[in-house]
This record gives structure tokens, C-alpha cells and sequence, in this order.
């Protein structure tokens, strides 16, 4: 099936005890307001319920929200519970306050890109496929 058939669908969350949700929840409306099925699995999730649900659902993308340095920990934990589902082909966003430093280790895990602060919406849903505009 061509990847644009459907609108990409997205599990957005937040992992750990990091409990800012204003900035996710601003990215989930603004992503459902451009075309995507957006899941939002809310605040303080465990990795093994976010992979779960990314399964559930049918997700073509993974976004993370850590705001609270916790990245490094959780970010190898959630790639490699994806890589046991069987669910490696979903691609990963990581959003928040992440050292420049960490974003090519992060990169070296999968991730697909992370987003900083004052990043649009455009920016993040032209990136996810939103409107067919990105193959």
C-alpha cells in the first residue's frame, strides 16, 4: 500500500515522570489539523505501554515528548521494545529539550529526527507526510 493511501497516523507521549503537556498537546492539534490520525497516549507513560499502543494502532510514526533530560534512558529502551514487537518500521520524533550533543546519538538509535523548541507545526507535519505533501 502506497504510504500516502492514508493519512499517517501518529502516537504522540510523553514517558517517564515528565508532566509538561502543553507543548505535545499543541503538536497533536496542530498535526490533526493537518491531516493526520493523531493518538495522543497522555502523560506519564511506561515505554512497554507506548510500544503497545504504537501496535495497536497502526502507527506509522512515534512521537516523544522529554522534557525532562530523561532521553538517553528512555529513548534506547523505547527503540529496542520496538525492534522486539516487531514494529521497527515505525519511525520515531523525538520533541522537547534535547543538548544539541545527544541528537546524533539519538540519531544512532533510529531516531528519525528531533525537534526543538519554537519548531512549527508545518515544519513537524511537512516532515510526518501530512497532507501527502512528503513520500
Amino acid at each position: 500500500m502506497p504510504h500516502n493511501a492514508r493519512p499517517p497516523r501518529i502516537v504522540l507521549a510523553k514517558v517517564g515522570l515528565d508532566g509538561h503537556d502543553r507543548g505535545i498537546k499543541v503538536v497533536a492539534r496542530g498535526l490533526r489539523d493537518a491531516g493526520c490520525h493523531v493518538i495522543y497516549a497522555g502523560l506519564w507513560q511506561q515505554p512497554e505501554a507506548v510500544v503497545r499502543t504504537v501496535g495497536d494502532e497502526d502507527a506509522d510514526w512515534l512521537g516523544i515528548s522529554i522534557l525532562s533530560g530523561a532521553h538517553m534512558t528512555l529513548m534506547p529502551r523505547i527503540m529496542e521494545l520496538l525492534k522486539q514487537a516487531g514494529l521497527e518500521h515505525v519511525r520515531v520524533l523525538v520533541g522537547g529539550i534535547i543538548p544539541e550533543e545527544d541528537i546524533p546519538r539519538l540519531a544512532a538509535l533510529g531516531v528519525a529526527r528531533v525537534f526543538g523548541p519554537g519548531t512549527s507545526i508545518p515544519e513537524i507535519a511537512a516532515f510526518v507526510g501530512a497532507g501527502g505533501s512528503h513520500d
